[in-house]
This record gives C-alpha cells, structure tokens and sequence, in this order.
C-alpha cells in the first residue's frame, strides 16, 4: 500500500493541475474575447454613432471594469439613441445605471433608476433585489422588506430575497427588544 502513495499523490496533484490550467484557459478565453469587444465597440462609437444595443453592451463592459462614470454616459446614450426601445431593454438599461450609481454610494439616484426600472417592468426581480438592497444600504429596513416581499410575490423561491427578509426580520426583532 505504502509503495503506492507516491503514485496516487501525483495522480492528485496532477489532476489539480489539469483543473487548474483548464480553468485558467476558459477565463483568458473569456478576458479575450471581452477585450476584443471592447476595443471593437470603442472604435466604432468613436467613428459613428452607434445603436442602443451596442451602447448598452459597451456600458456593460465599463460596469465590469468598474468604470462607473464612463458607463452611466454610454447607458444614457443608450436610452437617447432609440427612443422607441423596447420597455424591457429601458428597464435593462436603468437597472445598469442604478448599479453603477450604486457602485458610487449615490443611493438616491441608484434608487430613481431601479424605479423607472420597474415603472417600465414591473415584474423585473433583479431590478426590485437591487432596489431593496439599496434600501438596505440606507439603513430603510421596513422599505427594504417591503421589496423583498414584492419579488417573493413574482418568484417566490428568489433565495435572495428569501435569505434578506430572514436577516433583516431578525435584525428588526432584535432592534425591537432592545
């Protein structure tokens, strides 16, 4: 049994490695393939102008890179651009800017953006998490229990709104016995 130790320790760094290097290459795969948009999209903006869509993802790449200024202008673009986009892709839109003020601690702007957000599509769960997450943030712990209740409503097995009302019914019991 002993002689064979040697062999399984290296079967099992070996196998370690090949995780390793597999899931290394998919994420410069995946970090190439970002920039190569990335550049893309610049190049054209900057030529011409562009579509909504294409506002929206390069916004999306600035989020990514926690460039947030750079990405609340490219997502205000986005809305300029089409005005006849789709509620849904608005929404999309707003929810991005929300977050990239969120990202700041501009709170009050991130929490208009949610709401015009669910003003275009009520029933977007991302957009009313992130707009109790906010109120989390701004220590409003009825308003953000009250917007976890509101996805339960549309998904009730939403873990994150799930695990969110649990903490923060606890914190208020607790706050209330004090």
């Amino acid at each position: 049994m002993t002689e064979n130790l040697p062999v399984v320790y290296i079967s099992a760094l070996l196998a370690i490695l090949v995780f390793a290097a597999i899931y290394i290459l998919r994420e410069v795969i995946k970090t190439r393939k970002q920039e190569s948009t990335f550049s893309r999209l610049q190049k054209k903006l900057k030529q011409e102008k562009g579509t909504a869509e294409e506002y929206y993802e390069l916004g999306s790449l600035y989020l990514e890179k926690k460039l947030f200024v750079q990405s609340i202008t490219l997502l205000n673009k986005a809305l300029k651009v089409d005005k006849e986009l789709e509620a849904e892709n608005q929404a999309l839109i707003h929810n991005a800017m929300g977050y990239a003020y969120f990202a700041q601690e501009q709170y009050d702007i991130a929490i208009r953006q949610y709401k015009d957000a669910l003003k275009l599509y009520p029933e977007y769960v991302i957009a009313l998490n992130n707009l109790g997450n906010v109120y989390e943030k701004k220590q409003m712990i009825i308003k953000a229990v009250e917007t976890y209740k509101e996805v339960l409503k549309i998904d009730p097995e939403n873990k994150i709104a799930q695990r969110r009302i649990n903490s923060l019914e606890k914190r208020l019991v607790s706050s209330k016995s004090e």
